[in-house]
């Protein structure tokens, strides 16, 4: 019998190598002031370099990195709640489309007694927080995560974004759907005096949500935390005091 050759040894990944000063510190290098430039022999697009050196650029994202948080959006819901008091001690915290985590990763360090996220994709667990894999829009999904939860939610939160098209008002409209189905959901469960945050972009949430909101909430306000990229058009619809 004649002996089968081993196969040939894997191809070795492609390595990465940094140049530059290596400025770890969000406080002394500014937004795109790192000077650090990727080498890699991997073939990207010119977006996807973009996106990569945008990365590398940005002190939020050096900043999640040190302080351990799961993204940089969680900078976002920080400077929202330093703002808008959202988070207290011993709520009941819903976070919708929560991937990666780092929402409910705020929502928790602040004091939350109950936090559930849900999302298409998974998440990985974290300590005060539980995680669905699911479509929040399925008929049985309010259900499951109220009895979850204990009880309505005290707070809704979405920061939820349609996958990008390239076309600028496309994106637009689509996120805006998706914030338009998250406050049909907040005004569905919410508990009384509860409150609703989500992203949207400017010109893209439907002005009679809006006038809904505005009936069934104290108070809608938008605003843009400083972490949000100057150059995004995202927006964030915050709601409080749900009537019921």
């Amino acid at each position: 019998m004649t002996a089968t050759p081993p196969p040939p040894p894997p191809d070795k990944p492609a390595k990465r190598r940094w140049a530059g000063p290596k400025d770890s510190d969000p406080k002394t290098s500014g937004r795109g002031g790192s000077g650090e430039r990727l080498k890699t022999r991997d073939k990207r697009t010119p977006a996807q370099a973009a996106w990569l050196q945008r990365q590398l650029d940005d002190p939020y994202v050096r900043r999640a990195k040190a302080e351990g948080w799961r993204a940089r959006a969680a900078f976002k819901l920080l400077e929202l709640d330093e703002k808008f008091a959202l988070l207290k001690s011993g709520q009941r915290v819903l976070d919708l489309g929560a991937a990666p985590g780092s929402w409910a990763q705020v929502a928790v360090k602040r004091g939350a007694a109950a936090v559930i996220g849900i999302d298409l994709l998974p998440i990985e667990a974290m300590a005060g927080a539980k995680f669905v894999q699911a479509d929040f829009l399925d008929e049985e999904a309010a259900e499951d995560l109220i009895a979850r939860l204990g009880g309505p939610p005290d707070l809704v939160l979405s920061d939820m974004a349609a996958n990008a098209t390239g076309h600028a008002r496309t994106d637009q409209l689509r996120t805006g759907a998706l914030a338009e189905a998250a406050a049909a959901f907040a005004m569905a469960h919410l508990a009384p005096g509860g409150a609703f945050v989500s992203k949207a972009f400017q010109g893209g949430l439907d002005t009679t949500l809006l006038a809904e909101l505005k009936r069934t909430f104290a108070t809608v306000r938008h605003a843009k935390p400083p972490a949000s990229r100057s150059e995004s058009s995202e927006v964030y619809v915050v709601a409080q005091g749900f009537r019921g």
